[in-house]
């Protein structure tokens, strides 16, 4: 996914770019960085991880629930289980059925395959490589990626900065839309450009 996102740069005539990745696109962003250094000005990291691991025992239990819904259950299945762990409250209830037709929509090839890209997925020993302005963001109530996960990268990474979000699970921007935009726009006008 990383080289897709360089093909497309390249193909805008793009010189680089303020990447953003939630989640799996943080882990495609942490790629681009790490294979494409030139392509990306400056990194925002959104509850993603240098290599997978759930968090805590309740978070592994629900990754097992998913894959073991993956396996035989619809994708609407799948979808309406994915996001009520995204969006658990009565008020994100928008959100929750905006999720479920987002995700439903997608076809289970397709998941399968970011699932088995996740769990090969690991750059723990090439953080250090990273030269770029980064930005790593954390909801402090995130039940998928654990805030360890977080730390790990705002510390491997030179120079990063760590944004803990408050009363924000796992999807920041949209959970704590103006509190997340206040941050990365605060990140960004500090990036030299």
């Amino acid at each position: 996914m990383a080289g897709d996102v360089a093909a497309l740069l390249a193909a805008l005539e793009a010189p680089s770019a303020h990447v953003v990745g939630l989640s799996l696109g943080g882990c495609v962003a942490l790629a681009l960085a790490l294979d494409h250094p030139d392509r990306v000005r400056s990194l925002t990291l959104v509850n993603a991880f240098a290599r997978p691991a759930p968090a805590g025992t309740r978070g592994a239990l629900r990754f097992l629930i998913r894959l073991s819904l993956l396996a035989c259950a619809p994708m609407s299945v799948v979808a309406a289980h994915v996001a009520r762990g995204l969006f658990p409250r009565p008020d994100q209830a928008d959100l929750y059925r905006a999720a479920v037709a987002s995700l439903a929509g997608n076809p289970r090839s397709t998941y399968l395959a970011c699932v088995r890209g996740l769990l090969g997925f690991d750059v723990r020993a090439r953080l250090g490589e990273l030269r770029c302005p980064t930005l790593v963001v954390a909801g402090d109530r995130d039940t998928t990626v654990p805030l360890a996960a977080k730390r790990l990268l705002q510390t491997s990474i030179a120079g990063a900065e760590l944004a803990v979000i408050e009363d924000s699970g796992h999807v920041t921007p949209y959970d704590q839309a103006e509190r997340f935009n206040a941050v990365l726009l605060g990140f960004l006008n500090g990036v030299r450009l």
